[in-house]
């Protein structure tokens, strides 16, 4: 049996593992971008050059940072990369990586970030680079850019695999302890007891809370200037600046946070596959209060409050909104927690006919696409028809299809018979099947569903607003797009990871529009507790703080913005929510304890707002250091 194992070992993996050697490299955090490549002969000389006949390529590998890096191949066209993110840094993992995320272009999805974000057990995998074949394959590279300090890589072997033969953790030393905390990484601060969280938790119970250095109104509201009041939140521009207006006609600016909720941060996804990287996980009766599923976030809530901790979670999750001066509850958000009337909330519509096939684009041209919107629309509103608290809805998030109209027109061509395909093919052949005429096809599709969505929206629910769909790139958004969105929204949002949104991309969206703005998105991180450092990173929790106050008050100072939306309540799942993702972004960390310096700094923000919105008061000039966003690195080596 064991020789029968051993041949069909043989069979997926090129190697037997008798002849690899290990390679390493340090990332000098001096520089902009800091790399290496490493011959494949000099790591497994058995490797073939052509990798046609395989589907994974599989590395044991070490790497001291949580930090993204870039890892690709050399091949006779050039050079290919992706980005990974690993759970388990200064330890031994084995990724395997599907081949075709270097030769083929992703697959069609609703949005951004499930078009480019894929999930492992060991890490997560974003997509990006040249795609092509793999052949001639002589190099490994890997690369960080503003690298977090010194960190190493070391890899001790590259095989590839015909079947996935799954990624695994490799040390004996749990990853996790019973918290959700890194047993991997320390910083300080960091819980070495449950004497030590109830301590913090009992401290932060004590706290006396006020918002009198806010001056908000019942709904959260400026109190320095009062307007006509509808009973429902509304837009105004007044002196040439957009604002909010809240049911009692208080000026209001939309400062908001995203996936409001409780006990995150410690999802256990795929529990089976990965058993060794956990200390403990909750189980028995514990299991069953948490509703079944092992959640160490939801645990330390348990820990926290008792069995009965959901209520208590839910009045903590408010009295932390008071007090750091957050005023509304955004996107992604807990319905639990927005339903306490307590919060203004914003939801999203759902059921809207947009498919992963068609990247985001729902297809108008069904005979039953009004019915279904009417249908869809129409039961979504009931519920807050008449809630003050509701600002209003978003129709979607990110279209994946945005500034990719040709490729989406050739998946409807080459997809099966439906309407849409039929529309598109007699378009073409009237105007020409050219570049030019696909993107038309797309617009003008794109351009009634927005229309329609807003006339049923309006039709069945004429007091809430219409706040548009949170596009993922704000600056590649067209002029014509943008015109669309002037007759159908009546805010126009936007999903903005950068050091600070553009003055010259909201000033054009401004001429083009004449709207009101929200950045549905936007967020900073580093890697000290062991997470990704999110989408835009910083050098440590101190520098988050600098960076949002720097983001906001900037992005504030344009007169038509009037609501942001910071990603998110709580970091994400240790070892990523469902795409993979596990940024440190949130605002409280998997043990309930909130990040100080960040949520101080937004406190401070909160305080100026009203001033910098109006123009009275200059927005924060300190700029954060060693920033760097998501996007790739410099193309050097192909240069």
């Amino acid at each position: 049996m064991k020789r029968l194992i051993f041949a069909v070992s043989c069979i997926l993996l090129l190697l037997s593992g008798c002849t690899q050697k290990s390679a390493r490299f340090t990332f000098d955090g001096s520089k902009e971008v800091s790399g290496t490549k490493f011959a494949l002969k000099d790591i497994n000389p058995d490797l073939p050059a052509d990798w046609d006949d395989y589907n994974f390529v599989v590395l044991e590998y070490k790497i001291g940072t949580s930090q993204r890096f870039q890892l690709g191949f050399t091949t006779d066209w050039g050079y290919n990369e992706l980005r990974i993110m690993c759970y388990v840094p200064n330890a031994w993992n084995r990724l395997a990586i599907p081949l075709k995320y270097f030769t083929e272009l992703p697959d069609p999805a609703h949005d951004l970030a499930a078009t480019f974000n894929h999930a492992r057990y060991t890490g997560w995998i974003n997509l990006g680079g040249k795609r092509g074949p793999m052949h001639g394959v002589d190099s490994v590279g890997v690369r960080i850019r503003r690298a977090i300090g010194q960190p190493s890589i070391e890899i001790r072997n590259i095989e590839l695999a015909v079947e996935d033969p799954g990624d695994l953790y490799m040390e004996k030393t749990p990853a996790y302890d019973e918290f959700g905390q890194s047993m991997l990484v320390d910083w300080p601060g960091k819980a070495r007891s449950l004497a030590d969280l109830e301590a913090d938790w009992r401290a932060e119970e004590a706290e006396a809370v006020t918002t009198d250095a806010y001056n908000y109104s019942k709904f959260g509201g400026y109190r320095q200037k009062q307007v006509k009041a509808t009973g429902f939140f509304r837009t105004e521009k007044i002196d040439g600046r957009w604002w909010l207006v809240d049911p009692e006609g208080y000026l209001f600016l939309s400062v908001g946070i995203d996936c409001v909720n409780y006990g995150g941060g410690g999802g256990v996804r795929d529990y089976d596959k990965r058993q060794n990287m956990y200390k403990e996980i909750p189980s028995g009766e514990v299991l069953e209060i948490l509703s079944g599923r092992p959640n160490l976030g939801m645990w330390n809530q348990y820990r926290r409050y008792g069995k009965d901790f959901r209520e208590k979670a839910r009045e903590m999750v408010i009295k932390r909104m008071d007090k750091w001066g957050l005023n509304t509850i955004a996107n992604w958000s807990s319905r639990e927690i927005s339903s306490m009337n307590r919060k203004a909330f914003i939801l999203q519509l759902g059921g809207l006919g947009m498919e992963r096939e068609l990247m985001g684009l729902c297809d108008v041209y069904r005979p039953d696409y009004i019915q279904s919107l009417e249908k869809s629309i129409s039961s979504t509103v009931q519920r807050n028809l008449d809630n003050p608290w509701l600002i209003g809805y978003f129709v979607a998030n990110e279209p994946a299809w945005l500034n990719e109209e040709a490729r989406l027109c050739q998946l409807i061509l080459d997809g099966p018979d439906r309407p849409i395909q039929k529309e598109l093919k007699a378009y073409l052949a009237k105007n020409g099947d050219t570049k030019a005429s696909r993107r038309s096809f797309i617009i003008r599709s794109f351009d009634i569903f927005l229309h329609d969505v807003n006339r049923i929206l309006k039709k069945y629910d004429p007091n809430h607003l219409n706040m548009g769909i949170r596009f993922g790139d704000p600056d590649g958004v067209g002029e014509d797009i943008l015109k669309a969105c002037a007759t159908s929204f009546d805010v126009f949002s936007f999903n903005c990871y950068m050091e600070a949104p553009l003055k010259s991309m909201m000033d054009r969206a401004m001429e083009i529009m004449d709207l009101p703005m929200i950045i549905g998105e936007y967020h900073f991180g580093t890697v000290d507790h062991g997470l990704a450092q999110s989408l835009w990173q910083v050098e440590d929790q101190q520098q988050r703080g600098v960076a949002y106050r720097y983001y906001t008050e900037n992005a504030y100072a344009h007169p038509a913005l009037v609501g942001t939306g910071y990603f998110q309540w709580c970091d994400q799942d240790m070892t990523g929510r469902g795409d993979g993702e596990n940024y440190n972004c949130g605002l409280i960390d998997v043990t309930d304890c909130p990040y100080k310096e960040q949520v101080e700094a937004m406190m401070e923000t909160a305080k100026v707002l009203f001033d910098v919105h109006s123009g009275n008061k200059a927005p924060y000039s300190e700029r954060a250091r060693n920033t760097r966003g998501h996007g790739g690195v410099p193309d050097l080596w192909n240069e």
